[in-house]
């Protein structure tokens, strides 16, 4: 088992700026603790939450800066769409979300293939036009991701030695 150790001041800290700050100092410790990089060998020494945290933290990051269309490129489809993450987040009371997730994999799996590619610039920039279905899904956790990170910050807090060991200073 890996062990993820965080500062109870650090999470004082987090709590101060909101809930996505909150979120981050979970996400970045574990992170840290796999050195960087999320593999199948560490995946196994990881807990079931702290894994489906770090797909929520690979979610949000890459549909907030470029949509679906860059989580799938950047290698993310497969972890968000293909393992149990959506029923994850749906025991975590993010019903919403699970279906958003449902919703959306209908164009992953008609798209993927060709958004996995290897593309210049151009041609991946093109894709946004030639899928418009990721529109809709890219608008609607834009729409929700407030309220999302909320609900994720609240299952974490309500159980964080899931998470990490909290150090008293």
């Amino acid at each position: 088992m890996i062990e993820v150790k965080i500062k109870d001041a650090t999470i004082r800290a987090a709590v101060a700026d909101g809930e996505d700050a909150f979120v981050q100092v979970f996400i970045d410790a574990i992170t840290t603790a796999i050195g960087g990089t999320l593999t199948q060998e560490n995946m196994q020494e990881l807990t079931p939450d702290q894994i489906t945290l770090l797909g929520w933290g690979y979610l949000h990051d890459e549909v907030m800066d470029g949509g679906y269309v860059q989580l799938i490129h950047n290698g993310y489809g497969a972890f968000i769409f293909k393992n149990p993450f959506g029923v994850a987040m749906r025991n975590w009371g993010l019903t919403d979300l699970y279906s958003h997730i449902r919703r959306t994999k209908k164009a992953y799996d008609k798209y993927r293939e060709q958004i996995e590619k290897d593309l210049s610039d151009d041609d991946f920039m093109a894709l946004y036009e030639q899928m418009p279905e990721f529109d809709e899904a890219d608008d609607d956790f834009v729409l929700n991701e407030e309220e999302w990170t909320k609900m994720v910050a609240a299952y974490i807090d309500d159980h964080i030695n899931n998470f990490a060991t909290i150090e008293n200073e």
